[in-house]
């Protein structure tokens, strides 16, 4: 969501707030800006979204306002230019340029931003873009989005906490020093080529932009930052903006920074972007189950550079291997538990460290920054307002804060201690043998009724065998990116009697849950377990893989059974009994009217009817609410059928088409 200084101004003083028309600028309704303020924070504070985007601040660090204001961003918020134009990014691991005796090497920095730059530039023009416009735009403007990832474990490794004083000031001279030498390398480049095409027309807000981010350069503390990093940051603006006075910039934005969520593993490194490491053991949950334990490789180098023998990193690593944490570790020193502190976990970095980091590296970063404030659980709706007041007043561009379990599942998480794990166990334990003293009590019953006259109660299920030689019939499918393959085995008359599901991802723990599925379905198939029963119940159930599928009968699915069942319902299943639960192909539905259009019949003038029309046949019709109609993946309401695809009634939402 974006808001401008004059709605900030309106929160602080608690005035009214104009809601305008999009399309004529009217007045449409006027409300009390805190109370705004409140619904989103409560939101952010509920599910993590939405984010924040303070547009004042953006366009005032515009480089092409005379062409078009910045109107949005992409969604991980680093990129921020005109519309219907793209960005080229790369990232640079900083750990690689820390030296053993860690000193930050300043020339192979620079040296790198150079190559690195000059074929992010080179790039601009052999790139394919999604729309003509796009390309028309980023060939004029030629925005690169250089960045880094790393800085978390380059200040861990120089015994620097992520929240200090000194730790952001060197986050800003890196910062500083990438940006200042990004632009200079485009003013030579603009001196042999030609500034970019939109140049002329935008040169002094252009100028006016690199003067502001070389005025912030001069601010950084030259005391806690070592001089030849700072002095190398300040003479890199220096020699951007003369540069850039005499020829011009080859680049209207030169970097961001990004999430580097999947290039950080790639290039080994220990936290993304400019983000602190999550802890220093995080499980991640892998796309085709199952999870990974990441380790983080800085803390034997960092506890060494603050000074301990190599027996007492050894022992301390030995402690976060087993408790996963290195609170309480022997012999580490209370004065340096702050530089291992991380976003989650017992040794936490306070949310406002955060937020902090980004206010001071905004200042040299062309676009903005892709990063989370984390916050832990038991924080309020009202911290969650102080803290983008906070964000807002430093000057961020963009922030986004996530609080602890406040979504169903997250990808990253920190692993459990040891004493979680135990009272995670005593737990199951316990559900475990409350699960078991109720088996218990129903095979009593069970045992009682079985006592009595048989012609009193049926006594099991028997279970009918298919034959040894029989028939089968295999289909293979695609559910969004996972393919496999069904058979089906048949009975003499046709009807199924187990089913075999393939997935493609063998050896995941999805591949073992459907082995293990089909198995189940399969006993009860040949127990007597109508196939119609295992539709009405396995349709509609949503989890991942979902999406299209490469059924020209069945375009959505909500999940991998959804489809499997629904598949089976058309191949084995009556017209009536489909019509029953709902499941219908394509041919066979009818697109229903829309909700408040009615359809009107035409009135034919000078046309004679026939005298006795042509018998016809009926068509068949879905019901006016499908019964196979998926779940809305943003709220979670029952979605209707709008042509081949779903709409939300609820939230608007939709299930592919536009």
């Amino acid at each position: 969501m974006r808001v401008s200084d004059e709605f900030m101004q309106a929160v602080l003083e608690d005035a009214d707030w104009q809601l305008l028309a999009r399309t004529d600028g009217s007045v449409v309704a006027t409300v009390r800006a805190r109370d705004l303020w409140r619904q989103i924070a409560r939101a952010a504070w509920e599910c993590a979204d939405p984010g924040l985007q303070f547009d004042t601040t953006i366009n005032d660090w515009h480089t092409a306002p005379n062409t078009s204001r910045i109107n949005a961003s992409n969604p991980c918020s680093e990129y921020m230019h005109i519309d219907n134009s793209a960005c080229n990014l790369a990232s640079l691991n900083l750990m690689k340029f820390l030296g053993a005796d860690g000193r930050f090497d300043v020339e192979g920095f620079t040296a790198a931003i150079e190559v690195l730059f000059t074929a992010q530039e080179i790039l601009v023009g052999n790139a394919d873009y999604p729309t003509k416009k796009i390309g028309e735009n980023s060939i004029k403007f030629r925005q690169l989005g250089l960045g880094y990832a790393n800085l978390g474990a380059l200040l861990m490794a120089s015994s620097l906490p992520y929240d200090s004083d000194g730790g952001r000031q060197w986050a800003a001279a890196i910062t500083a020093l990438m940006t200042g030498h990004a632009y200079a390398t485009s003013a030579r480049t603009a001196g042999r080529m030609g500034p970019f095409a939109g140049y002329h027309d935008n040169a002094e807000p252009m100028l006016r932009v690199l003067r502001k981010h070389r005025a912030a350069a001069a601010q950084i503390d030259d005391t806690v930052v070592p001089a030849e990093l700072l002095d190398a940051a300040r003479k890199s603006w220096d020699d951007a903006v003369e540069l850039a006075e005499q020829y011009g910039v080859r680049n209207s934005q030169a970097t961001v920074l990004a999430p580097t969520g999947t290039i950080g593993l790639l290039m080994d490194c220990d936290t993304t972007g400019v983000e602190p490491d999550l802890g220093l053991v995080k499980t991640k949950k892998l796309v085709g189950g199952g999870t990974m334990s990441i380790v983080n490789q800085t803390v034997p180098r960092a506890l060494r550079v603050a000074g301990y023998t190599p027996e007492q990193v050894t022992a301390i690593v030995s402690y976060i291997d087993e408790h996963k944490s290195i609170v309480g570790a022997p012999g580490l020193r209370p004065g340096h538990l702050a530089v291992f502190a991380c976003s989650m976990g017992d040794n936490a970095i306070d949310y406002h460290g955060h937020v902090k980091m980004m206010g001071a590296v905004q200042p040299f970063i062309s676009g903005a920054i892709s990063k989370t404030v984390n916050m832990p659980e038991d924080v309020t709706i009202e911290d969650v307002e102080q803290l983008h007041l906070e964000a807002w007043r430093l000057g961020v561009k963009a922030v986004a804060i996530y609080r602890d379990n406040c979504k169903v599942a997250q990808p990253l998480s920190m692993t459990k201690t040891a004493s979680q794990e135990s009272a995670a166990t005593s737990e199951v334990e316990r559900r475990h043998d409350e699960l078991g003293a109720h088996i218990a009590k129903l095979e009593a019953a069970l045992a009682t009724e079985r006592a009595r006259p048989r012609d009193s109660v049926v006594v099991g299920a028997v279970r009918e065998r298919l034959p040894r030689r029989r028939r089968s019939n295999t289909f293979a499918f695609r559910v969004a990116d996972c393919e496999g393959y069904v058979t089906v085995g048949e009975y003499e008359d046709g009807r199924p009697g187990e089913t075999f599901i393939r997935v493609s991802k063998q050896g995941s723990t999805l591949a073992g849950i459907m082995d293990a599925f089909s198995i189940s379905i399969s006993l009860g198939l040949q127990h007597g377990v109508p196939l119609s029963t295992y539709v009405r119940k396995y349709t509609n159930m949503k989890f991942e893989p979902a999406g299209m599928t490469d059924d020209q009968q069945l375009r959505i699915a909500s999940s991998l059974v959804d489809y499997i069942f629904r598949r089976l319902a058309l191949d084995y299943l009556s017209l009536e009994e489909r019509e029953d639960l709902g499941v219908l192909s394509t041919g066979e539905r009818t697109q229903p009217t829309l909700p408040g259009v009615e359809e009107q019949a035409t009135v034919s003038v000078g046309i004679e009817p026939p005298a006795s029309p042509p018998a016809t046949t009926a068509p068949t019709t879905a019901r006016a609410e499908p019964r196979d109609a998926p779940y809305c993946y943003s709220c979670g309401n029952v979605m209707q059928r709008a042509g081949s695809c779903y709409v939300c009634g609820s939230c608007g939402s939709t299930s592919g088409c536009s």
